[in-house]
This record gives structure tokens, C-alpha cells and sequence, in this order.
């Protein structure tokens, strides 16, 4: 699939794209490792809050089964109703790329696709991957 453009452009394209991550990329974490974080920014059907917290609820549990360490759902508050979302951080892109391969076969995940599926609650989601930065990061210092 040819890349059209970077805000469309999936950062873990393996393809000649321009925008593609290399292992290479990901950022550095405290111990050294390179770490990834993902940004999950969902359109969710407000009439259905509890259906998205229940989905939620069952993907935590399930991304650090992977290894990787979840730091939450976040449902609407104040401002937009129908605004939800989510981070999650994985040690490389490479073990995040490894979760999302065994996630498609795991039967907990597919059960979890089903749901969301089924219920209809998820209108439109982007995804977005960050480093994360520490003031005592001596690796961002370099």
C-alpha cells in the first residue's frame, strides 16, 4: 500500500516509506533500553461509556500478558463526551510489534476484538507512538 502521507502513514511500515520507524528509532529509557509508548485517541459512541470502560477493563490485563506495562484507559470527564484514551508502553518496538502479531492469534485478544466489535462503541481511533522523556534521562542529555 503506497504511504500517503505521515499523519495516514502507520510508523511501523516495513515498506520503502519515509516514514517508517526503524527498531533503531524507538527512544531510550532509563535503564537503557529503547522504549516505546503508544497514544491511543479514540471516537467512542457516548451512549455507550460503560461498553467502552468494560472493553477497556479486559485490554489491560491483556497488553501486560505481552509485556508490556498499561497505563490506563481514560474515559471522558469534562469537555468532549465522546473522547476516550488510552497509553500503553512496551521495553522496544520490536516486543510492541511481537504483541500486536500474538494479539491477532491469542484467544482473550480475539474475544476482545469481538466485543468491541459487536457493540459497536469504538467510532474511529488513531494511533501515535512517543518516548518518553525523565529529568534524570542522562540519554536525552547526549
Amino acid at each position: 500500500m503506497p504511504c500517503i502521507g505521515r499523519s495516514f502513514c502507520s510508523p511501523l511500515r516495513s515498506d520503502a516509506c519515509a516514514h517508517a520507524v526503524s527498531a533503531s528509532d524507538a527512544p531510550h529509557f532509563r535503564t537503557g533500553v529503547r522504549m516505546i509508548t503508544c497514544y491511543l485517541r479514540y471516537i467512542i459512541d457516548p451512549y455507550q461509556l460503560a461498553e467502552f470502560e468494560q472493553y477497556g477493563r479486559l485490554w489491560i490485563p491483556l497488553v501486560e500478558k505481552f509485556g508490556g506495562t498499561h497505563h490506563g484507559y481514560f474515559m471522558p470527564s469534562e469537555g468532549h463526551s465522546n473522547v476516550a484514551l488510552a497509553m500503553f508502553s512496551f521495553p522496544s518496538l520490536a516486543a510492541y510489534e511481537d504483541y500486536r502479531t500474538r494479539s491477532f492469534e491469542d484467544p482473550e485478544c480475539q474475544a476482545a476484538f469481538a466485543y468491541a466489535a459487536e457493540k459497536r462503541f469504538i467510532v474511529s481511533y488513531e494511533r501515535s507512538f512517543f518516548r518518553p522523556v525523565f529529568g534524570d534521562d542522562e540519554a536525552a542529555k547526549g
